[in-house]
């Protein structure tokens, strides 16, 4: 993306989080409405230590206010301001804006980018999305922006406390975003074929319900 504005290095590659609020990803994913209006946008805050979505903000707009609404949930959640924290998104406009950039600095975060396009480089922002997506049936179409703010809402609601991931130990984000130390990796990406095979054809609200009362699969 071309813009005017400074981008900053990759300062979490190859780096593994020890703790909550050391680094935070942000992201922006597209929400697919009926109607005249067709897309709302979900502007997102990871946890990159306990996977837990931080901060978020539902809009109809890609404006860089938008995602500074979702970083002010993330920053008055962080428990211990005097320890350090990366913020870490890609290049867009939204993230190297002068508002946003003296939001990160003002509260003492560090800032890191993407060094180039490619989403690899911020692939956790996108597990959260595909996750939100694919499992938690937020790729759906909605009837209205309403209706996608209520099932944002719940999808977050049960991401973060009720949906197990691989990557910390079976634990759901909100209980790893409870402790410290080195979290134990469990992958077995066989779940990933399993669950797809077994949800691919059921109806959404079939799948919505089953996820709503805590039925999972192990995923990443």
């Amino acid at each position: 993306m071309t813009h005017r504005f400074k981008k900053y290095k990759n300062l979490i590659q190859g780096t593994t989080p020890t703790r909550p609020d050391e680094q935070y990803a942000a992201d922006i994913t597209y929400i697919k409405l009926l109607g005249p209006e067709d897309f709302c946008y979900l502007h997102l805050i990871t946890d990159l230590y306990s996977h837990k979505i931080v901060g978020w903000h539902l809009s109809r707009s890609l404006a860089a206010k938008e995602s500074r609404k979702a970083l002010k949930m993330a920053l008055k959640q962080r428990k211990n301001k005097n320890l350090p924290l990366i913020h870490h998104s890609d290049r867009g406009v939204q993230y190297c804006s002068n508002k946003y950039v003296q939001d990160l600095r003002n509260a003492g975060v560090s800032i890191s980018m993407t060094e180039s396009y490619d989403p690899y480089q911020n692939a956790a922002a996108e597990r959260v999305n595909g996750i939100l997506k694919d499992e938690l049936d937020l790729g759906a179409r909605f009837m209205s922006f309403e209706e996608a703010f209520a099932w944002t809402s719940d999808a977050i609601e049960v991401y973060n406390f009720n949906r197990p991931h691989l990557s910390i130990n079976m634990l759901t984000p909100d209980q790893a975003h409870q402790m410290s130390g080195p979290i134990k990796k469990l992958w077995k990406n066989y779940y990933q074929l399993k669950l797809k095979n077994r949800e691919s054809n059921k109806p959404l609200e079939k799948r919505r319900k089953k996820r709503f009362d805590g039925e999972f699969m192990p995923s990443k």
